[in-house]
């Protein structure tokens, strides 16, 4: 008899209590590999992604590698992502796939395939995914999510202004559309009879949105985790996040990309930088 694997809510719940509620993002783009030192090609690409992956799988919960910077580097770069997603996750971390796809159909199924099939070189715990074909249109990912123990963090509030002219328009029952994906989430969570300590259907909700989250009936208790970029460069500090999620805030998981990988290319200095976010963290969620 095959056992159910554990789902990916439980394990998130599990490595954000035991090594703080932090997601970093591994995003070499150009302007880092130069700050670094390194070129803008395949050998950059490959010692970048290999430093940031050894000084900090076996100490945060979650690693987000953007697929984008290494999709630019075509096959080669395809390559150097599998060894990264491979290599963290053997060192225990969480690796969350931000690669934000959406489509419809068989198209939707083979996307779904590329990151949550066990069996796939790019599988993944979670991946994010973007909701603007109809929520619907995300059913191959959420139920391959499900069989295979893994999460989605679907686009519902995010933190570049341009997303407001869709995320916040007005449905004609006076629902939000960001407001009508995260109730969508809600009943996915509330329909699986594994989503406790929390579910594993996340929505992405940015944390320099403050006020903004309180229009048109946005609810964030989903009873699944919010993925909250805009941690360091882009303002949002980790104090922030009691007053922008609220009585959700227990539910966030903080994402940072260049607040850390800045301190590059010194191990020391990309380790010491995560594990300072993650403590600001603790210490603001309580």
């Amino acid at each position: 008899m095959t056992t159910a694997p554990e789902p990916f809510g439980a394990r998130l719940r599990r490595a954000m209590d035991e090594r703080g509620p932090l997601c970093v993002g591994i995003d070499p783009h150009p302007s880092l590999l130069a700050d670094w030192g390194l070129g803008d090609d395949i050998a950059g690409l490959e010692t970048f992604t290999r430093t940031a992956v050894a000084a900090l799988a076996d100490r945060v919960a979650v690693l987000k590698p953007q697929s984008a910077f290494f999709e630019r580097f075509g096959s080669r770069g395809i390559a150097v992502l599998e060894r990264a997603v491979a290599d963290a996750r053997a060192a225990g971390a969480l690796v969350l796939m931000d690669a934000k796809r959406g489509d419809i159909g068989s198209t939707m199924a083979a996307y779904a395939a590329a990151y949550l099939d066990p069996a796939s070189p790019l599988f993944s715990d979670a991946v994010t995914l973007s909701p603007y074909l109809g929520y619907g249109s995300l059913r191959p990912a959420l139920d391959l999510a499900r069989e295979s123990g893994a999460g989605v963090f679907v686009l519902a509030l995010t933190s570049n202004p341009e997303g407001a002219e869709v995320q916040h328009a007005v449905r004609a029952d006076g629902a939000s559309v960001a407001a009508t994906v995260l109730a969508r989430l809600r009943e996915e969570n509330g329909k699986n009879a594994t989503a406790a300590p929390m579910g594993s259907y996340g929505a992405v909700v940015g944390a320099t949105l403050g006020d903004t989250l309180g229009v048109n009936g946005v609810n964030l208790a989903i009873n699944g985790p919010l993925l909250a970029p805009g941690i360091g460069a882009q303002g949002a500090t980790p104090a922030d996040l009691p007053r922008v999620f609220g009585a959700a805030v227990r539910d966030v998981v903080p994402s940072v990309s260049r607040g850390v990988l800045r301190h590059g290319p010194d191990p020391a200095g990309l380790r010491a930088s995560a594990v300072r976010f993650a403590e600001e963290v603790r210490a603001a969620v309580g």
